[in-house]
């Protein structure tokens, strides 16, 4: 499988069950990175692109990566060691339970923590186990998650998730249980006619008045709107 190239790092994928997809473009592109940023945690790398794009959108010194697959574990160290930043780029192998813990105990915190987690919560399940570890909510629930990132998340940090939108208000509630409050939030529609599929997701332990937003992606196939354009131009090569 050829690797997918972006304007300023190549990611290999030919090892891992998650192919890239819009959705880890899509939040590593929107998560805020305004905020002086130290520490970073990518948890599910996958391919570690979303730490790749965001070792090309920030200054952050450490941006670690958690990832329980060890295929996709090699794949995203392999990407991390062929970029321009692999001094600040480092995965780990481990559950992120496991993870959170360890972090926890040496009492050390993240700014910011973005995930594009498993999520197909449903029965259905496919034959190929390593996809399904991907895929399925089986192998991190939201619970565990949000549980782990309320552990080491800094005071003032950032958590960003990407959900589909029928998960987005059991989410939100769940977060609250870990005094995690929504501060911003932007729904993804595929083009103006479809419905809204996904829900791009940013908590802190403060409250505070919700940012609203909207993103479509096409008009027409392959005709994406200046939103998404706007957002995604510094990573396609084609924007």
């Amino acid at each position: 499988m050829k690797p997918f190239e972006f304007k300023e790092f190549v990611v290999h994928q030919n090892n891992t069950a998650m192919k890239i997809g819009t959705d880890a473009v899509l939040l590593g592109a929107w998560c805020s990175v305004d905020n002086y940023l130290d520490t970073i945690l990518d948890i599910g790398s996958g391919t570690g692109i979303i730490s790749l794009m965001l070792a090309q959108r920030s200054d952050a010194m450490t941006i670690d990566a958690v990832e329980v697959d060890e295929n996709a574990y090699e794949q995203t160290v392999e990407n991390f060691e062929k970029s321009d930043w692999g001094d600040r780029l480092y995965c780990y192998n481990a559950t992120f339970q496991e993870f959170a813990d360890e972090i926890e105990e040496e009492e050390e915190t993240y700014n910011l923590i973005v995930s594009n987690p498993p999520f197909y919560t449903d029965d259905y399940e496919t034959n190929n186990k390593a996809r399904n570890k991907a895929r399925f909510t089986s192998s991190l629930s939201f619970d565990e998650l949000l549980k782990g990132v309320s552990k080491i998340l800094s005071e003032n940090g950032i958590f960003s998730v990407i959900v589909p939108f029928k998960e987005e208000e059991g989410f939100i509630n769940l977060a609250k249980e870990n005094k995690l409050f929504l501060n911003k939030v932007c729904h993804v529609q595929g083009n103006p006619k479809s419905e809204i599929k996904r829900s791009l997701l940013e908590f802190s332990f403060h409250p505070s008045e919700i940012k609203k937003e909207h993103l479509v992606i096409e008009v027409a196939r392959h005709q994406y709107t200046e939103d998404y354009i706007k957002l995604t131009k510094d990573f396609y090569l084609k924007m």
